[in-house]
């Protein structure tokens, strides 16, 4: 019987989805949302190991760096080996996530990589002046409107971001290369340049270790009576979500749930457009 199966367990995380895009109603993640499941999954079983399950499109280079952090360090006290599974996308920030594990594993068909950093807009100040809308603005620095959509584009403001671009590239590129010691393969003007890959590049460029699924690999590792128990990123269905929301407040003035929405659909939209550079 089932209830007498007394196999070893692995604790699963599974990173779904954008990274830092955290509305009330879009949990997100984010290290404050993932920080106790992390815990608790590192803390889970006697085994020395720990799967993540990948599957990120990237978003915020912070919050990408966070977890990765705590991830590794968790690992480091506790001993544990972390094996990663990338599914349809671990690219940008998601495969900044994929980088705290030992080893990284992918399907076939998996897209992996797009190491780089990017940032998007739109320009609305033509739009405004064709309909005779005047945007006024009032600030004591003389850069505290840098990038203004509504004001047309600074050549200033443009060198200012692409120097905080590469700053920021630069330690995703040290982080590939710490965690990827000795295994690179790819030229680095390809291998940093922001494209990505399907996994069967990915492993020839070394940014992968093999092509395996989950199941397949634990029951290699500790045997066909390995059970895999997931650790929930975020306890609570929407209704939860709901209750969390600050009804009735003296400030809210009714408004806590509309403000609420229109951040979801924001949200939304920035995942929509994040999905849709790697085809889904």
């Amino acid at each position: 019987m089932r209830i007498f199966n007394r196999g070893p367990i692995v604790p699963v995380l599974r990173f779904t989805g954008p990274i830092g895009m955290v509305t009330p109603l879009r949990p997100g993640l984010a290290l404050a949302t993932v920080a106790g499941q992390i815990e608790k999954a590192f803390h889970y079983s006697k085994l020395p190991s720990v799967a993540v399950v990948v599957n990120s499109p990237g978003g915020s280079p912070v919050q990408s760096h966070l977890i990765f952090s705590r991830i590794r360090q968790l690992a480091a006290e506790r001993g544990k080996r972390v094996y990663v599974f990338c599914e349809d996308v671990a690219a940008s920030g998601g495969y900044f996530l994929a980088l705290a594990g030992d080893e990284i594993s992918a399907d076939p068909s998996s897209i992996v990589g797009s190491i780089g950093v990017i940032s998007a807009g739109f320009g609305f100040d033509k739009f405004i002046d064709r309909f005779g809308i005047q945007r006024r603005v009032h600030a004591s620095g003389k850069d505290k409107g840098a990038l203004d959509p509504f004001q047309p584009e600074r050549p200033d403001d443009v060198v200012r971001l692409k120097e905080l671009q590469r700053n920021v590239h630069d330690v995703f590129i040290s982080i590939v290369k710490e965690r990827r010691a000795g295994k690179l393969n790819g030229p680095e003007e390809e291998l940093y340049s922001g494209t990505f890959w399907s996994a069967v590049k990915a492993l020839e460029y070394g940014l992968i270790d093999g092509l395996a699924d989950l199941r397949s690999k634990m029951r290699a590792l500790h045997g066909d009576k390995v059970r895999l128990r997931a650790i929930p990123l975020s306890p609570g269905g929407l209704l939860a979500r709901f209750r969390r929301l600050p009804f009735g407040s003296d400030h809210d003035n009714g408004f806590a749930l509309p403000r609420a929405l229109a951040d979801d659909l924001v949200s939304a939209l920035e995942a929509r457009a994040l999905w849709s550079r790697f085809g889904f």
